[in-house]
């Protein structure tokens, strides 16, 4: 199924190395799905986990989001040691570029944050990390929860204890959250971006001001500026 002509152009959409054979999304879904069928009858959540623990650390991004896709079907089992576990995946680099760390964290964390919402508290202390992975997971893990109100106070903390970082994937994945968090609730939105203008990298604010017409991304944009 491998394209080499593929593979090579999926580079230019990472800054680091990148490893594929050039499959597209929809062909590893595909691929997953069509793998799950067959094993659903014998499989569970453990044999999940440990599919991922031999996958991930493959260089190749079609192994990783292979593992991380069909664990994601077994999400309504999830045990609350997975957190931990997904944790030392990223602080080990098995999840080692952004297109990973965005297929595992929205699904298979944001359902572990809803099923065991002491995790929330957790989750926090992943923007300390010294790792990256980590770091961006820790704002991922919120996007498909973003509009419910029970977390606008937990995102909204975590996008600020991360305006001070200045690594551009973790800038761009805040920008995202607070475009998705905005959904929600546009005032509150606009409320905190003013509130804390220059801190926020302009990154970040030109991602989260997306949704916002022309005149009020101007007016943001002019009123967050440092004087």
């Amino acid at each position: 199924m491998s394209d080499p002509v593929r593979a090579e152009g999926a580079q230019r959409y990472f800054k680091e190395a990148f490893k594929c054979y050039g499959l597209t999304a929809i062909q590893i879904r595909y691929l997953a799905k069509e793998i799950y069928q067959s094993v659903k009858a014998e499989w569970s959540v453990d044999d999940a986990i440990q599919l991922c623990d031999i996958l991930l650390p493959n260089p190749y991004h079609e192994a990783k989001g292979f593992g991380i896709l069909i664990l994601e079907k077994y999400k309504k089992d999830f045990p609350k040691s997975l957190f931990l576990k997904i944790k030392n995946w990223l602080s080990s680099s098995y999840l080692n570029n952004w297109a990973a760390v965005d297929v595992l964290c929205p699904d298979s964390v944001g359902s572990l944050l809803v099923t065991y919402p002491e995790l929330v508290k957790e989750i926090k202390t992943w923007t300390n990390s010294p790792n990256r992975w980590v770091r961006r997971a820790s704002l991922v893990s919120f996007i498909k929860l973003a509009q419910e109100k029970v977390y606008l106070d937990d995102i909204y903390q975590i996008s600020a204890s991360l305006f001070a970082d200045s690594d551009d994937l973790i800038q761009k994945a805040n920008g995202w959250l607070l475009r998705e968090t905005g959904k929600r609730d546009m005032e509150r939105l606009k409320k905190f971006l003013l509130q804390h203008g220059p801190a926020i990298p302009r990154t970040t604010l030109r991602y989260a001001i997306e949704r916002f017409n022309d005149k009020k991304r101007k007016s943001i944009l002019q009123d967050t500026r440092k004087t």
